[in-house]
């Protein structure tokens, strides 16, 4: 039997996540929250800031952005950043 959650981001029960994707109490916030496929489209969308942006995970700044924006993303809040020109691939029958 999957472990059912209240998503943050969809307001309705989804399957959860199978442990904290991240270490710490916000990892555990994140456990109890989200759904998977809220947290596979954050990937997505974090991956596409990172490639889009040229950002480094290197830099302190970036880790403090991306958190930032990850809030944001759960919460669907309307001043999510996305990538500058980025335009989805079409989908082809």
């Amino acid at each position: 039997m999957t472990r059912q959650v209240m998503c943050k981001k969809y307001q309705k029960e989804l399957e959860g996540l199978d442990f904290p994707p991240i270490p710490g109490p916000k990892g555990q916030e994140l456990f109890e929250t989200i759904s998977k496929q809220a947290w596979g489209e954050w990937l997505q969308h974090q991956t596409m800031l990172i490639n889009e942006k040229r950002l480094s995970l290197m830099d302190p700044r970036t880790r403090e952005y991306l958190n930032e924006q990850m809030e944001k993303f759960f919460c669907n809040a309307d001043d999510m950043d996305q990538a500058e020109g980025y335009v989805p691939p079409s989908e082809t029958p």
